[in-house]
């Protein structure tokens, strides 16, 4: 049977952070509707999803822990009456300090989550202003210890690194206080510029200024060798664990198994096949009630692109066995590439161990640049 990962998108926030372009709404009036919808298009997905085995749900955002303990029941137990779940399926909540307290997450928890991604970004509440956080350090810390209590083995943190005003002190006490926490898993992106956000226009203004490209990669050289003194291991470009604790849900995006997202702007992949919904929330609500489905667009990847794809995600994470790759798509981009990842390997990009390639620590700062000059 095929596996497949899930993702819900739920839109609402209860205010648009600076640096975010992920589509989120902040009036919460159509909530019901919403979560109608959304049952409605889960349940339609009847034809693909018999077939498959689900092995990861993965509640985002928005902040899905803005819903009630309830309305996360509800739309969990649709799935365990229509759909087979794995015995070991992995569902995660996104949440955000400020937004539960103890007894909510214990609520959560015995609905069925079983892994909580807390959306801290710093534990410095100069940094935590400028982002216009709602929490301080004092209440992340708190929210963390409480996921703890409330029973959770498995909590990520979610930090952001390269602020404006940012040092490598206030970056390292970021990482101290995390690594000192409950937690089996931290993401650690850097500040990037989106357009659209209210971080950009400021940038544009000159009211801020950005970090330099050196300093970020500094950084993010620093928070590898940190914390892999502190136990985590890096598997992903962002993404550090404590033995055993990868994200399931990650790791599908990642190896380019297939996925499904549910809810407004959610992408899927499922079979070398892509499509999204639309966006807004009217929108959303609207085409699930007329046909049981939002899919704006659609796309069929050929046999190239599924391939990049596959060696773009493999060598960002875990790396790329070569011997698989030949299996899947045959030996034509190993040959073609074989002297530029011959000099990667001698000069420490990349290392190479039996059939498989991967980045070392200094070749993931700079990975970006050197996956656009492989072809």
């Amino acid at each position: 049977m095929k596996k497949i990962a899930i993702y819900i998108h739920i839109p609402f926030c209860d205010h648009k952070c600076i640096y975010c372009d992920f589509y989120s709404v902040i009036k919460t009036d159509s909530m019901l509707e919403f979560i109608s919808s959304l049952k409605k298009e889960i349940s339609s997905h009847n034809s693909l999803m018999n077939k498959m085995e689900i092995t990861s749900i993965f509640f985002g955002g928005g902040t899905p822990s803005l819903l009630s303990p309830k309305l996360i029941g509800e739309i969990l137990n649709l799935f365990q009456k229509k759909y087979m779940l794995s015995s070991n399926c992995e569902i995660t909540l996104e949440t955000n300090p400020g937004t539960v307290d103890l007894q909510k997450l214990k609520d959560f928890k015995k609905m069925g989550i079983n892994r909580l991604s807390i959306g801290v970004q710093s534990f410095n509440n100069d940094e935590l202003k400028f982002l216009t956080r709602i929490h301080d350090k004092k209440l992340a810390i708190k929210t963390v210890e409480d996921g703890g209590e409330a029973g959770f083995e498995n909590i990520n943190l979610d930090l952001i690194f390269a602020l404006p005003k940012q040092t490598t002190e206030i970056w390292e006490s970021n990482l101290a206080i995390a690594a000192e926490l409950p937690i089996t898993h931290i993401s650690a992106y850097s500040l990037i510029l989106e357009r659209g956000t209210i971080l950009n226009k400021l940038v544009l203004d000159g009211k801020v200024k950005m970090k330099d490209s050196d300093f970020d990669a500094s950084l993010y050289e620093f928070t590898i060798h940190y914390l892999s003194e502190k136990n985590f291991i890096q598997y992903e470009v962002s993404n550090f664990s404590k033995e055993g604790y990868e994200s399931i849900h990650n790791l599908s995006y990642w190896e380019h198994k297939n996925y499904l997202g549910f809810g407004p702007s959610a992408h899927s992949f499922v079979d070398g096949k892509r499509w999204w919904n639309f966006s807004g929330v009217k929108q959303y609500v609207d085409k699930v009630q007329k046909r049981g489905d939002a899919i704006c667009g659609d796309e069929h990847l050929s046999n190239e692109e599924l391939q990049t794809e596959y060696i773009m995600l493999a060598l960002r994470s875990k790396g790329l066995d070569l011997l698989n790759l030949n299996k899947k798509y045959g030996s034509e981009w190993l040959l073609k590439n074989e002297d530029f990842i011959n000099e990667l390997i001698n000069n420490n990009y990349l290392f190479k161990r039996d059939n498989f390639i991967k980045f070392t620590d200094k070749g993931y700062s700079l990975c970006d640049e050197i996956l656009l000059k492989l072809n």
